[in-house]
C-alpha cells in the first residue's frame, strides 16, 4: 500500500524529466503500480485511512510522483462539480484538443509533492478532450472541462516534468487572466 512516505518531493530529479511511454501488454509490475495509485488516491480520501496511515488527500497522482518515471497517472474524483465522477488510470494519456478559454481555481493548485502552499493562479485550458490506453490497452478518451480538465492537465503536466507552480505568473500571480473562467 501506497503512503506519504512513497510520495517523492519537490526537488527530487524525477519530478523535472519527461517519464517514458509505456508499450502494451504492461508488465505486471506497472499494471500493480497503476492499481497502487489508484488506491492511494481512495485511501486519501478517506477519513479513518487519512488519520491511521497520515495522509494528504488528493484527486491525483502520476507515477513520477512516486519515483516511476512512466506515462502513467490516477485519477479519483468522486465529483468534480458538475454531475461527473472519474475513477480511473490512464497509461500514455496525451491531449488532442483544447478550448482557447483558460480557467484557474480562485485558490490556486496544490499538489502531493509540495509540502507548501505557493500562491497564486495556474491557468489552464478550459476544456480538453484527452487520449490514452487504459490498464488492458484500449484505447479511451475523455472530454473534460472545469475541475476535472485542471486535475487531468496537472497531473499530465508531471508526465512531462512540469509543478503546478511554473504556470504562475511571477509578476502577477493572483491576477486572473483576460477572459480566464473561475472554477
Amino acid at each position: 500500500m501506497l503512503t506519504m512516505k512513497d510520495i517523492i518531493r519537490d526537488g527530487h530529479p524525477t519530478l523535472r524529466q519527461k517519464a517514458e511511454a509505456l508499450t502494451f501488454p504492461l508488465t505486471e509490475e506497472e499494471r500493480q503500480t497503476l492499481l497502487d495509485m489508484q488506491e492511494f488516491l481512495h485511501n486519501s480520501q478517506d477519513p479513518e485511512m487519512i488519520e491511521k496511515y497520515q495522509l494528504r488527500s488528493g484527486v491525483g497522482l502520476a507515477a513520477p510522483q512516486i519515483n516511476v518515471p512512466k506515462r502513467m497517472f490516477a485519477v479519483y474524483l468522486p465529483d468534480d462539480g458538475n454531475g461527473k465522477s472519474y475513477d480511473l488510470g490512464i497509461v500514455n494519456p496525451k491531449i488532442v484538443s483544447h478550448s482557447v478559454q483558460d480557467a484557474y481555481l480562485p485558490t490556486g493548485e496544490g499538489c502531493l509533492s509540495v509540502d507548501e502552499d505557493v500562491p497564486g493562479l495556474v491557468h489552464r485550458h478550459h476544456r480538453i478532450t484527452l487520449k490514452g490506453f487504459d490498464i488492458d490497452g484500449n484505447e479511451v478518451s475523455y472530454r473534460l472541462s472545469g475541475y476535472a480538465a485542471i486535475v487531468f492537465q496537472h497531473e499530465l503536466d508531471h508526465l512531462n516534468g512540469v509543478m503546478f507552480y511554473d504556470h504562475i505568473d511571477k509578476e502577477n500571480p493572483l491576477t486572473p487572466r483576460e477572459g480566464a473562467i473561475e472554477v
